[in-house]
C-alpha cells in the first residue's frame, strides 16, 4: 500500500509480531518468562494494549519514549506497542545512576518515561530535573500497586482494546534509539529505522545462524542493548520462534539454571561471561546438562582462543564469535557453523560489505592492520544531534567502526583493538588483545586488559592489568611468574613489562573492558 507522501506503508510490529498471528503461529508459545508461557496471540494482544494506552496518553508519531526496564514481557510489550503508533522507543541500561538517566531523558527529550518499580525508587528524588518529561509509567510486580505522581503500566493496560491498526509509518521512518555503551566517552543517541531489524534478521540471523521457528533463544545479554535486543527478541520473534527472558543479572549459575530450565537453543553471551561460566564449573566440579544448545554466540568483545576450547572441551558446542556494534544493529562479520577458526571473528556476513583500510583510505592486502570500515542496510541514521561525529563515522554509505582489524589470506577477520587502544612499542605497532589472550592462557588468570604505559624514558611499554581466579593469591612473585609467561609466549617487544595485580577490571555493562579508564589511572597516578 502506498499513500501519497508517506512512500511504502512500513511498520516493524507488523512484520515481528502481527505476521505470526496472521501465518498461523497464534497458540504458539512466543516467550518464556519464569513460570509463564504467552502465546503470540496473547503477545500480539498486549502489544496493541500497549500502543492503545500510549495513543490515549497523547503519544503519535516520533514521540519519544525511554524505557528502563528489566528483561520481563513488559519490555517487548512497550517496545513493539510503541513502535505500531510511530512513537519511538528508547531502552536504556538498568544498572546506571541517577545522573545517567537525567542525561539519556534530557539528551533525548523524551516525553514518557516507562520504568520498573524498583528502579523508579532511585529515581524519583530527582524527577523535578527531567527537563521534558510529561509521563512516568510504571511496572509493578503487583498490578493493584501505584505510585503517587505516576501512571500504573498494568492498570492502564487493562483498560486498553485489544485491536489495533498500525501507524502510517514507512521503512526509513525513525523506529527506536539505542545508546551506545560508552566505552569511549558519553553514551550517543543511536537512530535506528523500521527497516534495520529486518535486515539484521535475514543476513545473520538467518544465514549464520540458520535461526528457525524451532529455535528457542536465550540471551544473556540483556534487551536494552543491541547485541541482547536481537538474540532475546527480534531474531526469535522474527521467525516465530521463542525467546526465554531472564531478569536477574547473568551469573553463571543464573544462565546454567536457565538452560537447563527452558532448553533453548541458541545461547547468546559475551566473553567475559564465557569465562566466568568456564571457572564457575572447574571450581565448583559441577555438571550441567546444556545438551538442548546446538549453537553459542559470542560478542562484544574478542573471545579468547582458550575461552573456545574449554567451552568444546566442557559441552562440546562450538562459540560463534563475531563482531557487531550498536550503530550496524548487530553483527556483520561472524564464524561460521561448522567453519569457526579460534581466536578470528570469521568472515563477512552475506549482506554486508567490508574493507580494511589505512589513514588515506586506501585498502590494504591482507594481513596488514588498519582501520575497519562496513556497509549494509542496518546502518544507523545516525547519532542524535552531534554533527561533527556524523561526519566522522558515517562517511556515505560506510560506517567507520574504530576498531583495527587485519584479513588473513583465507578471509577470517582478526580484531587488534580499538583504533585508540593499539600501542606503538619500538616503532611497531602492538595489539593489546594478543598480549591479553596470551595471559589468559595461563591457568591462574580470569582476565587480563593490556595498555600504554610510559616509562621513566618517555617511551611506551606494555602494562597489563590482571585479575586472578579466586583463591589464587596475589604478589610479586605471581606477577613475575604472569611476566616470564608472557614473554615466553610472545615476541620480546610485545610482552608487558610490568603487571598489576587488581580485582576487577572497568566495564560497560555490556562486559567490554574500558581501556581508556585504566590509562586515566595511570596519568592520575
Amino acid at each position: 500500500m502506498e499513500l501519497r507522501g508517506f512512500g511504502r506503508l512500513y511498520n516493524a510490529a507488523g512484520v515481528f509480531i502481527d505476521h505470526n498471528v496472521q501465518g498461523g503461529l497464534g497458540e504458539k508459545t512466543a516467550i518464556y518468562y519464569r513460570d509463564e508461557q504467552i502465546s503470540y496471540r496473547e503477545l500480539q494482544e498486549k502489544v496493541n494494549q500497549t500502543g492503545n494506552m500510549l495513543r490515549r496518553l497523547g503519544y503519535r508519531i516520533e514521540d519519544r519514549l525511554v524505557m528502563i526496564c528489566h528483561d520481563t514481557p513488559e519490555f517487548i510489550y512497550t517496545f513493539f506497542g510503541a513502535i505500531k503508533i510511530g512513537a519511538v522507543p528508547i531502552p536504556v541500561n538498568t544498572m546506571m545512576q541517577p545522573s545517567d538517566y537525567e542525561y539519556f531523558l534530557n539528551n533525548s527529550r523524551a516525553k514518557g518515561l516507562v520504568i520498573h518499580e524498583d528502579l523508579w525508587e532511585r529515581l524519583q528524588l530527582i524527577r523535578e530535573r527531567f527537563a521534558f518529561l510529561q509521563d512516568v509509567i510504571v511496572i509493578h510486580e503487583n498490578a493493584n500497586s501505584s505510585v503517587e505522581g505516576t501512571l500504573s503500566f498494568h492498570r492502564l493496560l487493562a483498560c486498553a482494546d485489544r485491536e489495533l491498526a498500525a501507524a502510517p509509518t514507512n521503512k526509513d521512518d525513525a523506529a527506536f534509539w539505542l545508546f551506545s555503551s560508552g566505552s569511549t566517552g558519553d553514551p550517543k543517541g543511536i537512530i535506528h529505522l523500521q527497516h534495520d531489524m529486518e535486515y539484521a534478521l535475514n543476513t545473520y540471523a538467518r544465514q549464520v545462524l540458520e535461526i528457525n521457528e524451532n529455535d528457542r533463544c536465550l540471551s544473556a545479554s540483556k534487551l536494552y542493548f543491541a547485541y541482547g535486543l536481537g538474540g532475546g527478541m527480534y531474531f526469535p520473534l522474527g521467525v516465530g520462534a521463542s525467546t526465554v527472558l531472564v531478569k536477574e543479572r547473568p551469573a553463571p549459575e543464573v544462565m546454567f539454571q536457565a538452560i537447563e530450565t527452558y532448553k533453548p537453543t541458541i545461547f547468546f553471551g559475551v566473553p567475559t561471561l564465557y569465562g566466568a561460566m568456564i571457572d564457575y564449573v572447574e571450581k565448583t566440579c559441577r555438571r550441567f546438562d546444556v545438551s538442548s544448545l546446538r549453537v553459542c554466540v559470542s560478542a562484544g568483545e574478542a573471545l579468547p582462543p582458550s575461552f573456545y576450547y574449554k567451552w568444546k572441551q566442557l559441552f562440546g558446542v562450538d562459540i560463534l564469535d563475531g563482531i557487531g556494534s550498536t550503530e550496524a544493529l548487530h553483527i556483520f562479520i561472524s564464524n561460521r557453523i561448522g567453519d569457526v577458526k579460534p581466536g578470528s571473528s570469521g568472515k563477512e556476513v552475506p549482506g554486508y560489505e567490508v574493507k580494511i583500510i589505512d589513514g588515506q583510505g586506501n585498502e590494504l592486502p591482507p594481513n596488514e592492520v588498519g582501520d575497519l570500515i562496513i556497509r549494509g542496510d542496518s546502518i544507523a541514521h545516525g547519532y542524535w544531534n552531534l554533527h561533527e561525529q556524523n561526519k566522522q563515522k558515517f562517511v556515505g554509505e560506510w560506517l567507520y567502526i574504530g576498531d583495527k582489524y587485519y584479513r588473513d589470506e583465507e578471509g577470517y577477520y582478526w580484531y587488534c583493538g580499538r583504533s585508540d587502544d593499539m600501542l606503538k612499542v619500538g616503532g611497531i605497532w602492538v595489539s593489546p588483545i594478543e598480549v591479553e589472550n596470551c595471559l589468559l592462557r595461563h591457568d591462574d588468570v580470569l582476565e587480563a586488559a593490556v595498555v600504554g604505559m610510559e616509562n621513566e624514558n618517555g617511551l611506551v611499554v606494555p602494562k597489563a592489568f590482571v585479575v586472578l581466579k579466586d583463591g589464587v593469591p596475589r604478589s610479586a612473585e605471581k606477577e613475575e611468574e604472569l611476566k616470564q609467561f608472557a614473554k615466553q609466549h610472545l615476541a620480546h617487544y610485545k610482552y608487558p613489562r610490568i603487571i598489576e595485580l587488581i580485582d576487577e577490571l572497568p566495564k560497560t555493562a555490556t562486559g567490554k573492558i574500558q581501556r581508556f579508564k585504566l590509562r586515566q589511572l595511570l596519568k592520575q597516578r
